[in-house]
């Protein structure tokens, strides 16, 4: 239980990771990686399809 624990708090934490850099990057540099401001919260929860 403690382990489950530990890992939802891992994948929080990456998942904020990601946010927080994706939502650095301008509408450009999104654009030139195939993603809009829209997609980012998708592709950091891992359930984006291109």
């Amino acid at each position: 239980m403690f382990l489950s624990f530990v890992r939802m708090i891992q994948k929080f934490r990456e998942y904020q990771r990601q946010m927080d850099e994706l939502s650095q990057l301008s509408d450009r540099e999104l654009a030139d990686i195939g993603l809009d401001r829209s997609d980012i919260q998708r592709v950091a929860a891992g359930s984006y399809q291109s």
